[in-house]
């Protein structure tokens, strides 16, 4: 039986968290807890679901990020299985059931994602080749970018108890630094079916709020090498494509005549030539 804990981090989303809800309770499979995490709201969004659904375990924290908000329910959650949903995604009802389907077949997995489609600013539009989604031995295709979305996943305490949860000391790109951990050390299943509906556009997107997304890879990479935990083969591609994203981030900040960091990233570079 796969008994698993559905964590809803949420911020000031009062406009899209029903929804989500929602694609929860109308699941097909429903051996779940449904656990939402408030990373300090302050649209009076955690008032309003408490209302609408009382039944559901709602937890309040300061404000401290999404990372924290996973991690608390990761760490207060009653099963093994954790699958998480972003307050402004959704998932298709046999999302859930369909997954399952598949860990049942192919039992040495303990992670599992789907494909998405994508909703920008209520329009659907097309993912790129460079976007396409894999399963197995997948950590030299998840080092370009980020290639799991959070909300399409289920793992596996397991997975936790082995490399740790998410990098709260990030505050982007901590999806990328967990799957790289992950995929280091774990195959992962892929469901080739559009199961989970991606929302954005938005204005408060964490994606939005930072320039040079780069620079958070670079520091995900960086922290990975220095624990000395790659295999041979994997160190080899890390350091190849951990050199190509200092490079790019370096013409973003010659254009910017950011001189101090330059030198910092150009000594940077020097150490893993």
């Amino acid at each position: 039986m796969f008994n698993i804990s559905i964590i809803i981090p949420t911020y000031n989303r009062k406009l899209f968290l029903t929804h989500a809800i929602d694609s929860v309770l109308n699941q097909t499979y429903q051996n779940l807890e449904l656990i939402i995490i408030d990373d300090g709201s302050s649209d009076k969004s955690i008032e309003y679901i408490k209302k609408k659904y009382p039944s559901i375990k709602i937890y309040k924290q300061f404000n401290k990020g999404v990372s924290s908000a996973r991690n608390k329910g990761i760490k207060i959650s009653s099963n093994n299985w954790i699958a998480f949903l972003d307050s402004d995604d959704r998932w298709h009802p046999k999302k859930l059931e369909k997954q399952i389907n598949h860990l049942v077949k192919n039992r040495k997995y303990k992670i599992c994602h789907t494909d998405e489609i994508w909703i920008r600013k209520s329009i659907r539009i097309n993912q790129h080749k460079k976007h396409k989604k894999y399963g197995g031995l997948i950590f030299d295709k998840c080092l370009d970018m980020c290639r799991i979305s959070p909300s399409s996943v289920i793992i596996h305490k397991d997975v936790f108890n082995k490399v740790g949860l998410f990098n709260e000391k990030l505050p982007v790109c901590e999806d990328y630094d967990l799957w790289l951990r992950i995929t280091a050390n774990f195959p992962v299943l892929y469901l080739d079916e559009k199961l989970t509906i991606k929302y954005g556009g938005h204005l408060n997107q964490l994606s939005k709020k930072y320039w040079g997304m780069d620079r958070f890879r670079i520091m995900a990479i960086e922290n990975l090498i220095k624990k000395n935990s790659l295999s041979k083969k994997n160190k080899i591609i890390a350091k190849k494509i951990l050199k190509e994203k200092i490079n790019i981030y370096l013409q973003g900040l010659r254009k910017r005549k950011r001189e101090k960091e330059i030198v910092y990233y150009e000594n940077k570079i020097k150490k893993y030539a």
